[in-house]
């Protein structure tokens, strides 16, 4: 039941304009504001972790456009699930650094995409579906009813998507092997066993190694997407960035330090738009007192 409300909230969503969703997010965000809910509590401690420099007005000020943008996301999903896949992709202005992909791909050797919970990443998954076929690893929704909904909507401009199981990963290294692009989350908290901890602006947070790995395996270049939503619902700004520094293969380490380093990066861009309601830090080294 609960699967077929959002269902129909998601189509409603696809028949607005942007600019109505992302005025509908920001009210949503000023609700949650509002309240003493989960992601104003985790988004607060997140910030004050992640800014500890900061003022307390400027944190407050930050939790604040953070909540309006996680508004956002929720109500522009309908609108790049749904819509035809050409009028999707028209949201998308600007492109920055698509030649870092082309000629990666090129050059035969394949190509990871990282793309962070920053900004639209639906959009850019959807940008970089069309244009590089891409293979792409997700964790199925929590709610089993959306899945096929998921997978159709994210694919039907092109690209696979396959579970982040054994057999999945097999294939990304299959795909890299054959000159493909494959794409992933690389700010994903991995299940227990599959990563070790890593600083994530100064704290330690668990994190993956399985890009590090990908890339050293590999050989193939590491770039960064992520899509910058621009002011008044006027569309998206997609950036791709070139991260060198991940491919490592002597020190997994020192890799996976540099590819949270990367998304830190990315986020000093436009840090109101990272998904800070995500528990990033659920996950504690031995012996330390929980955050959440």
């Amino acid at each position: 039941m609960q699967s077929r409300l959002i269902k129909s909230a998601l189509t409603l969503c696809a028949w607005l304009p942007l600019p109505v969703l992302h005025g509908f997010g920001r009210c949503l965000g000023c609700a949650l504001l509002l309240t003493s809910g989960r992601s104003k509590i985790i988004a607060r401690i997140n910030i004050s972790l992640c800014w500890p420099t900061l003022s307390r007005q400027q944190q407050r000020r930050l939790v604040r456009s953070s909540l309006a943008e996680t508004g956002k996301t929720l109500f522009e999903t309908g609108a790049l699930w749904l819509r035809p896949g050409k009028h999707t992709l028209r949201l998308i202005k600007y492109v920055n650094g698509r030649e870092l992909v082309e000629q990666a791909v090129a050059n035969n050797k394949g190509v990871i995409l990282a793309t962070p919970h920053l900004g639209a990443w639906e959009a850019a998954g959807l940008y970089c579906a069309a244009r590089f076929n891409i293979t792409c690893i997700y964790r199925p929704p929590r709610k089993p009813g959306l899945e096929e909904l998921m997978i159709t909507a994210r694919s039907r401009l092109g690209g696979q998507y396959i579970p982040a199981t054994t057999q999945g990963i097999r294939r990304l290294y299959k795909k890299l092997q054959q000159g493909h692009a494959v794409a992933m989350l690389p700010d994903q908290e991995p299940q227990a066993g599959a990563g070790i901890f890593a600083p994530f602006f100064g704290v330690p947070a668990y994190s993956m190694v399985l890009l590090a790995r990908l890339a050293s395996k590999s050989g193939a270049p590491v770039i960064f997407v992520w899509c910058e939503r621009l002011s008044w619902g006027r569309g998206y700004r997609l950036h791709f960035r070139a991260m060198p520094d991940i491919a490592n293969p002597s020190n997994l380490g020192a890799a996976v330090n540099a590819t949270n380093k990367a998304v830190e990066d990315c986020v000093r861009e436009c840090p109101a738009q990272y998904q800070w309601s995500y528990r990033r830090f659920r996950t504690r080294p031995a012996g330390e007192t929980p955050f959440y």
